[in-house]
């Protein structure tokens, strides 16, 4: 039988696109790399790379190793490596990534966090939207003191 044979997914080949004229609801695990182009809501967690091309419509948290944005996605992004966020890209949302590269004309909207590249490369956590309470002491002692 074709399933019965387990192959080792290469993480640097596409396997997977889902087409313009797809709508994708669910969340979705892909051991190789993943290209998007039409609508995809759910949470998204990635071996290999993510790409949102220009009329894709993405709402998910995504964990990946480099995500390149051309397309329109709200909601978190973690990379091990690089984002980018091409000239026709939007994205609103918060990040964790170890580089983060802007093209004139994409939008970022959110807060942006940078591991080192000497950290581990496990996973990244997901994001955590609450401010931590370190965080809001500190921002609290700066509006008390203005």
């Amino acid at each position: 039988m074709v399933f019965d044979k387990k192959r080792n997914p290469d993480n640097k080949t596409t396997d997977t696109i889902i087409g313009e004229s797809t709508v994708c609801e669910g969340k979705i695990i892909s051991e190789a790399s993943l290209r998007i182009e039409g609508q995809v809501l759910g949470d998204i967690e990635c071996s290999g790379d993510i790409v949102i091309g220009e009329n894709a419509v993405v709402h998910s948290s995504i964990q990946a190793r480099d995500v390149t944005i051309a397309g329109k996605v709200k909601g978190d992004v973690a990379t091990k490596g690089k984002l980018t966020v091409m000239s026709t890209g939007e994205l609103i949302g918060n990040i964790q990534v170890r580089a983060f590269i802007m093209q004139e004309g994409g939008v970022f909207q959110g807060t942006s966090t940078m591991t080192a590249s000497g950290q581990d490369d496990k996973a990244p956590s997901p994001i955590s939207s609450a401010p931590s309470a370190k965080n809001r002491k500190e921002e609290q002692s700066l509006a008390s003191a203005n």
